[in-house]
């Protein structure tokens, strides 16, 4: 009797292929009649490639929470509500990493769960740090300050420097995509440049082609730069072992003695609405994001759990030095960026003047302008 195979697609980083491919092992030797096989794509293509023609052919999908108003205007991926127990959905919202579960909530329906917590966080190398009589910065001129000695990192491709102008919005008073007609208002957006700008002037310029992993990576490997004020946090990084050298990480600093509210991440498991084999998956899907999988076998092979229950986790924080406990205030605090089937299409776009502006310069009022009008673009129904 031939197997049954189940497809997935997921992104290629440790802490998003390492983890499922565990767990797949281990499901398969519970259920060996099973196999589940998982295709890894890098975060450019994760983010860039239609997740609703990926539906087609996979049973499983690793998702942005961005994605799930277009799940809900297409429907390609399963309800979760209507296949798992009440008991089961109330125990992910109650464990909710911050707002992580209720972000793939849309239109009343679950369309994922939350497999992965992230949202942009500090790191830096404690041992540099402490060889130079240097603090961990607390505050906002404390970073401008390391900046200024060459030894700040920041993640500046066009979509961080997206996510971190949104951060800066907030900093300054007001949450974006409050209105139909601009992303944010002129004063308040001229100010998150403004502030973004005395900080990006002073980077390397190969940060501008760098994602956060990139930046993890160049951090732990080599010893030129100290600190980085919020890039997205990877727990591998703070894992003894994963890298030549340690990172540790920590909550944002204060921005006019105000924690900075970093924008949201992680990852959503989902399943396809076109899969043969819909109970397996969903069974997949269930045990793979369980409370006692997560806190556990999902952590100690490299994830970077989406349940309470793994940040709370004594073993967890063991394995980590204490990345879910230093960096949980962050989570509790993010901001949830808009879901409506559309935004995809402002999100990949709306970066690009952003980052040419903190690279090249030019005129902010233009740069608000542009994205502006790409947020309408996107508001409006396809055809």
């Amino acid at each position: 009797m031939s197997k049954i195979v189940l497809k997935g697609i997921t992104w290629g980083h440790s802490r998003g292929i390492t983890p499922l491919l565990a767990y797949s092992q281990r499901f398969s030797e519970l259920n060996p009649q099973v196999e589940v096989s998982w295709t890894k794509r890098t975060l450019q293509e994760f983010a860039d490639f239609p997740i609703e023609k990926l539906t087609e052919e996979y049973d499983l999908l690793i998702i942005d929470h961005p994605w799930v108003g277009c799940a809900a205007a297409t429907g390609c991926v399963l309800p979760l509500e209507e296949y798992l127990p009440a008991e089961y959905l109330d125990d992910q919202l109650a464990n909710s990493v911050g707002f992580s579960h209720q972000s793939y909530e849309y239109g009343g329906h679950q369309w994922a769960l939350a497999i992965d917590a992230a949202t942009p966080v500090a790191s830096y190398r404690k041992d540099l740090l402490e060889q130079n009589g240097v603090g961990v910065p607390k505050t906002w001129e404390e970073v401008i300050r390391l900046a200024e000695q060459g030894r700040v990192a920041v993640p500046a491709i066009a979509i961080d420097t997206l996510m971190n102008f949104y951060m800066f919005c907030i900093a300054h008073g007001t949450v974006p995509f409050a209105s139909e007609e601009e992303v944010i208002d002129a004063a308040t957006g001229l100010r998150a440049l403004e502030t973004m700008r005395s900080l990006y002037v002073l980077l390397d310029k190969k940060m501008f082609e760098r994602n956060p992993i990139a930046v993890a990576e160049l951090m732990s490997s080599g010893d030129q730069f100290w600190y980085c004020p919020f890039a997205y946090g990877y727990s591998n990084y703070s894992r003894v072992g994963y890298a030549e050298n340690l990172l540790h990480y920590d909550d944002l600093v204060s921005f006019n003695e105000v924690r900075l509210r970093s924008t949201v991440g992680g990852t959503g498991l989902a399943v396809s609405a076109t899969s043969n084999n819909v109970a397996l998956a969903v069974k997949y899907a269930a045990g793979i994001v369980s409370r006692k999988i997560q806190s556990t076998f999902y952590v100690q092979h490299g994830g970077q759990p989406g349940h309470r229950s793994a940040w709370l986790n004594k073993n967890a924080n063991l394995l980590c030095n204490e990345y879910f406990t230093r960096v949980m205030p962050a989570m509790e605090n993010g901001y949830i960026r808009p879901r409506y089937n559309g935004y995809l299409h402002f999100q990949d776009h709306a970066g690009d003047p952003l980052r040419n502006f903190l690279l090249n310069g030019g005129t902010a009022t233009d740069v608000l302008q542009e994205i502006n009008e790409l947020y309408r673009h996107s508001l409006q129904p396809a055809i």
